[in-house]
């Protein structure tokens, strides 16, 4: 059965609403008494349609939804927002679909994979990158306690980034003794499951093929550790419980594990891809060909409450207030506070400083590389959610298709000629091709090349390249 959670956010009260537009209007009727009839670039503007339903799942990088909304963003756009927690991501990606919901919270590799079919088929986009980091991999106190044994010292703590190669032997072990290794992910199209499978990969560990072609998506096909899907506030119980021996998610349900001292994080998804991209808000492709200006009002708000978290550490801490509420995350603020203000606590008493482990505005984090979004692609192709070889001009059009880098542009402009935010906290447009440079920031040390995906799949020894198939 499926569960519809929803929050208590209701939209600006109706009373509300018509004086402010009263007062527009009026405002507008003086403007023409005095210069004449609106410009066309003032009728371009108008929004199409203003009431609209966002969901979210609770996760801390949610949290640019919840300050566009507090912070009147949204309204400052003449948007009328209500915000909604979502049961897990394939509620929330099939209630954009049928348009219960105008846009969503997703994970990045969800509007890819709608797009060419994997799971549900939808043309589904992005204008704009929530957030850069955020995840971690976590294990249970005994994983942890066998993998010590492999884990250089220094200063009396683990040297990090602890790479996959401390794991394996725990994992030989399992396979030796019959027993089966199970890891928690939080969707199969999901960051958290790309990022688990590339930190175990890197240390000789399968994490497992899909095969959709053969009718298997469960993606456990010759694999020495088992992966499957748990909702992200489920993982720290699911732990506990025994039914998996780790798992990668985001914040704050890996700190939450700490605090309740059932389990460690090892590593963070910063120190397996610096910088990788997290969350996307997602809409459907007819929505923006429908509502352009409403589309590109919406990104104004985001990129705004984007910039206003990464302007100040007194901005965090109001966020981390903001998201401890229930009806957005609902942790304890100290759990929250562990990672959105620049810490992050692996053992517990084991904190240290993680100043990127959230970006939200730097580095160009908003902006919707193609790069990144063929790294995603990479990704399915590796494992199987891609069946077969494809050129890398497929690579190039697709990530075009999905990701919205004009959208965007055309938004981070408006707010350029209003004031509200500068030319230079923005990529250069007119020299922007959509490609982040090369880089080799990976935990195994893989150079990547945004313009050459089938080049950088043949690199690897372990995942499909060429004219593999599972």
């Amino acid at each position: 059965m499926t569960i519809h959670v929803k929050t208590n956010l209701m939209p600006m009260n109706p009373l509300r609403r018509r004086f402010i537009s009263t007062l527009t209007t009026l405002a507008a009727t003086a403007m023409i008494a005095v210069v004449g009839a609106p410009s066309s670039s003032f009728a371009a503007n108008k929004l199409e349609k203003e009431e609209l339903k966002f969901g979210f799942i609770k996760l801390t990088d949610m949290v640019p939804l919840a300050v566009a909304y507090e912070k009147g963003y949204f309204e400052d756009e003449g948007l009328y927002v209500t915000l909604e927690a979502q049961a897990n991501w394939k509620v929330l990606l099939d209630r954009v679909i049928s348009g219960e919901l105008d846009g969503a919270h997703m994970l990045a590799g969800q509007p890819l994979a709608a797009t060419i079919g994997f799971g549900t088929k939808a043309d589904i986009v992005t204008p704009f990158s929530m957030d850069l980091n955020g995840n971690g991999i976590t294990v249970s106190n005994a994983v942890w306690e066998a993998m010590k044994k492999s884990i250089p010292v220094k200063d009396g703590k683990p040297v990090h980034p602890i790479k996959a190669d401390a794991l394996k032997p725990v994992v030989d072990k399992y396979k030796a003794e019959g027993k089966p290794f199970n890891m928690g992910m939080v969707f199969p199209v999901s960051t958290h499951n790309y990022e688990l499978r590339y930190w175990l990969a890197a240390g000789g560990l399968n994490p497992g093929y899909y095969a959709p072609d053969k009718g298997d998506v469960g993606g456990q096909l010759k694999a020495d550790v088992l992966l499957s899907v748990t909702p992200p506030p489920q993982m720290p119980s699911t732990l506990e419980a025994g039914t998996i021996l780790g798992y990668c998610v985001g914040e704050p349900w890996n700190q939450q594990a700490v605090f309740k001292g059932i389990g460690v994080p090892v590593v963070t998804d910063h120190e397996i891809w610096k910088n990788n991209p997290e969350k996307v808000f997602g809409l459907r492709e007819d929505f923006i060909k429908k509502y352009p200006n409403t589309t590109k009002a919406i990104v104004k708000a985001l990129i705004r409450a984007n910039y206003w978290l990464d302007e100040s550490p007194a901005h965090r801490k109001e966020a981390v207030k903001l998201l401890a509420q229930p009806k957005y995350v609902g942790a304890d603020e100290a759990v929250l506070a562990n990672s959105m203000t620049g810490t992050f606590e692996y053992e517990k008493g084991d904190k240290r400083e993680a100043p990127d482990f959230n970006v939200f505005f730097r580095y160009n984090a908003t902006y919707p590389y193609y790069s990144d979004a063929i790294w995603y692609l990479t990704q399915m192709r590796r494992w199987g959610q891609i069946s077969s070889q494809k050129p890398d001009s497929w690579y190039f059009d697709t990530a075009k298709k999905v990701y919205r880098a004009d959208v965007y542009a055309e938004a981070a402009q408006d707010l350029i000629k209003s004031g509200k935010l500068k030319a230079s906290d923005f990529p250069d447009f007119s020299k922007e091709s959509g490609f982040k440079p090369a880089t080799n920031e990976f935990i195994d040390g893989m150079p990547y090349d945004g313009r050459k995906p089938n080049a950088y799949l043949e690199q690897f020894k372990i995942g499909l390249k060429g004219k593999d198939t599972p």
